[in-house]
């Protein structure tokens, strides 16, 4: 008799976790953890969603006494919710999880659970600060001896007081079924088994508690490790965006600069068209923009360019219409373009052509940046993404956007000219951007 006790002590501390393991499978029950301060609705739904589960759990036991008992976890969850969610949500949750209790004139069970739920509201109102609410330990020992060497003693007694109300939760019950019968209570059906197993049923209640609070405080650290990488991601992104405006502005200017002694109209034009790149650059907000809105940007660098070149420089582009839609990263093109100017055609005598194409792999996009300028080295183009400033730039942010699914190459022979190739996921609108964006680094 003892062994099956025993075993269904060690079931109902599987049931805990399993209850907790299926609540954060929920999306909106991964928000509610995360939030710290709730609103009023927002600790009533929390409240409602939890006794759903826990309250299920007494039901089964209710219908089914002998075989269930390991699944009535009512006064654990009771507990729970009032150290998550404050008293509010802890005295409404103790009344709904003992609402099945009352088919079986347990009505002790609604007074016995409610306040149980403020025993564990008052508790997080006595935590140092939110996070200890996730970090206490069950483990008396544990408590003490961090007790003994830390200067601040407040989480480890904050710890001590969540063990001591778990067990003055456990003595309430067992004292009311003693004295009415009308609460359920496996201390007074197993009372035969001797002091051990009321040590062990104690235990029992103190690590069914416990254990949810660890599985749910395990799921908050993954998504704030997750949350961190992501303002991380962003932050490099912005980061190598402010890197590429400088640069491209630096050598306009220079060709301003160079334009006013010898012709002032060209220089106002250039003046112009620089205002208006300016303008989309001042705009943009967003990581990802329509191709056609950055060939746009790319025609006004061209323009530019073209100015000072003359008919040095040729442009031809073969783009695919049903490319035009589709979401490139801001400022893709552009660091490209400017690479096969300065390193392909500026040093070419006669000039030469750049040659952007675009088309569609599948589901994949495919940008093509050529010219028939001068070519790069072989032994130079093993290491351009490291050193070549445009190029790694493109690639960085690509990596940081789409993780490993992109591809980005370079091919090039001396005399004959370069190409850069880059092939994208397909995006059709700024929340599948957004969305790449995230699952990539999580």
């Amino acid at each position: 008799m003892v062994e099956q006790h025993l075993l269904i002590l060690l079931v109902k501390l599987a049931v805990a976790a399993s209850l907790a393991s299926i609540l954060t499978r929920s999306g909106r029950f991964q928000r509610m953890l995360m939030r710290e301060e709730r609103t009023l609705g927002q600790r009533i739904q929390m409240a409602l969603v939890c006794a759903a589960i826990f309250g299920t759990g007494v039901l089964a036991r209710v219908l089914n006494p002998d075989s269930y008992q390991a699944l009535d976890l009512g006064m654990e969850g009771s507990m729970v919710m009032g150290i998550l969610g404050g008293y509010v949500t802890g005295l409404m949750a103790g009344v709904l999880i003992s609402i099945p209790a009352l088919f079986k004139h347990e009505t002790v069970s609604i007074v016995l659970f409610a306040a149980v739920g403020v025993l564990g509201g008052l508790l997080r109102d006595i935590a140092p600060d939110k996070e200890a609410i996730w970090k206490f330990s069950p483990f008396p020992d544990l408590s003490l001896w961090r007790l003994i060497r830390r200067r601040d003693l407040r989480l480890p007694a904050f710890s001590l007081a969540c063990v001591l109300a778990i067990l003055l939760a456990e003595l309430m019950r067992s004292t009311l079924a003693r004295l009415t019968f009308r609460v359920f209570d496996l201390q007074t059906l197993w009372r035969a088994d001797g002091p051990g197993m009321i040590v062990a049923i104690y235990a029992t209640t103190l690590f069914a508690t416990a254990l949810p609070i660890k599985v749910w405080n395990s799921t908050r650290n993954e998504k704030k490790v997750e949350q961190q990488q992501l303002r991380l991601n962003e932050a490099r992104l912005a980061a190598l965006s402010r890197q590429i405006n400088p640069h491209f502005l630096f050598n306009t200017l220079n060709s301003v600069a160079s334009l006013i002694r010898t012709n002032p109209e060209q220089a106002r034009q250039v003046v112009y068209k620089l205002s208006k790149i300016l303008r989309r650059l001042l705009r943009q907000q967003e990581n990802l923009t329509p191709l056609g809105e950055e060939l746009s940007f790319v025609e006004d660098y061209l323009a530019i360019e073209m100015v000072r070149f003359g008919d040095k420089l040729r442009v031809a582009k073969e783009i695919d219409p049903a490319t035009l839609d589709l979401l490139v990263p801001s400022m893709l093109l552009q660091p490209l373009v400017e690479n096969s100017i300065r390193h392909g055609l500026s040093n070419k005598i006669g000039g030469g052509t750049i040659r952007i194409r675009s088309r569609m792999a599948g589901r994949r996009l495919q940008i093509l940046v050529e010219d028939d300028g001068v070519g790069i080295a072989e032994s130079k183009l093993a290491t351009l993404f490291e050193q070549g400033i445009g190029v790694s730039n493109v690639n960085e942010r690509l990596k940081v956007l789409f993780g490993d699914d992109y591809k980005m190459w370079i091919d090039s022979r001396v005399g004959e000219g370069t190409s850069t190739g880059i092939e994208l996921p397909e995006q059709t609108s700024a929340a599948a951007g957004v969305e790449t964006f995230a699952s990539s680094h999580v």
